[in-house]
């Protein structure tokens, strides 16, 4: 069994993938597509030198175009593998652009299921090459949870759904605990946050048994009254994703829960024969769930995505969700997370 601080050594950017970035869109047909390299522009944009986009890529991050081997005179050093699809496959002309960045003299990071060394002409470019092939979601050995009480406090973010802004929020919430000078740590379950915090575990990717373990392994005992914030995955009402929401609720032991939700969504992602929940039973679900682990668990905000709606649109949600609820509802990007973080250092203090 690896030592934490070993199989974390495993997620630094500095054990072989470092910074600067050429973000891989490949023939990503929409942004959601994109969603693994988006996020990094977004929230690494100093890492970020530009973007490579196939012929028939229908997206862009607004960074400059490069072929390998402009990227790797401008002095990146990784190509990140940005793009997301169903069961994370590379199709034949993703693999040989992979081949021809390794070519170029660049590392290669995936976050996708399927791992870079099961192709053999990805292994034999990055060997010829003497190049570092990282798969993001290649989780570390990790325990059986126990739900054993640990030290320090932690919030948990929660969903209607998968892809409404998880991952976000919880990174927005670290900025703005930082901004007032309360000790927060992002941790990160997912490919994207693992790129963006330089280590993390892949929460879908770990043995079903293990998968609270791997929430408790990722965020330990804290003994400096800072804040673990972890990353949400799934929903509990997503038929696909509900089990690894559900170990993320037993193995985080949150004391706070922030809901995430798009307002206006017709229907669970990739199902449309099922509809999203009711805000009010889902986020009481996820307490019941939390309350396994944490009898005390307290939901202290809303953050809703409202990226589709008129500025005047996205006020009328948040308050509408406020009446609803009884909580404050705020867009982490468009409108900051002061409001909730309020909230929660009200209830548990700063």
């Amino acid at each position: 069994m690896s030592r934490p601080d070993e199989a974390r050594a495993h997620f630094d950017p500095a054990a072989g993938w470092p910074p600067p970035f050429l973000l891989y869109l490949g023939n990503a047909h929409d942004d959601l597509a994109a969603k693994t390299a988006r996020g990094l522009a977004f929230w690494r944009p100093e890492w970020c030198v530009g973007q490579f986009r196939d012929a028939d890529c229908r997206t862009t991050l607004g960074l400059a175009d490069m072929d390998f081997a402009q990227a790797r005179a401008a002095g990146v050093n990784t190509m990140i593998v940005g793009v997301a699809n169903a069961g994370g496959r590379m199709d034949p002309r993703t693999v040989a652009h992979v081949v021809a960045a390794l070519d170029a003299g660049m590392n290669v990071a995936s976050g996708l299921h399927e791992r870079l060394g099961s192709h053999p002409e990805i292994t034999a470019a990055a060997q010829r090459n003497g190049r570092v092939l990282f798969d993001a979601r290649e989780p570390p050995r990790t325990p059986v949870g126990t739900g054993a009480r640990r030290a320090g406090r932690r919030l948990l973010t929660v969903g209607t759904d998968c892809s409404v802004g998880k991952m976000y929020t919880t990174l927005a919430l670290e900025r703005e605990l930082h901004r007032r000078g309360v000790r927060a740590d992002f941790r990160a379950t997912g490919q994207t946050g693992i790129f963006i915090a330089g280590r993390g575990v892949p929460i879908d990717a770990v043995v079903a048994d293990f998968i609270s373990g791997g929430v408790e392994w990722v965020s330990p005992a804290r003994l400096d009254d800072g804040w673990e914030l972890i990353e949400g995955q799934g929903s509990l009402y997503h038929p696909s994703y509900a089990g690894v929401s559900l170990g993320l609720l037993h193995g985080a032991q949150p004391d706070a829960l922030v809901l995430c939700h798009e307002p206006g969504r017709p229907h669970m992602r990739a199902l449309p024969h099922f509809p999203l929940p009711d805000l009010r039973e889902c986020l009481e679900a996820n307490l019941r769930a939390a309350r396994l682990t944490n009898p005390d668990v307290q939901a202290v905000g809303v953050a809703l995505n409202t990226s589709r709606l008129a500025p005047a649109a996205a006020g009328r949600a948040c308050r509408e969700v406020e009446d609803l609820l009884g909580l404050p509802a705020q867009d982490p990007v468009t409108m900051g997370m002061d409001r909730i973080v309020d909230r929660l250092l009200s209830c548990f203090g700063g």
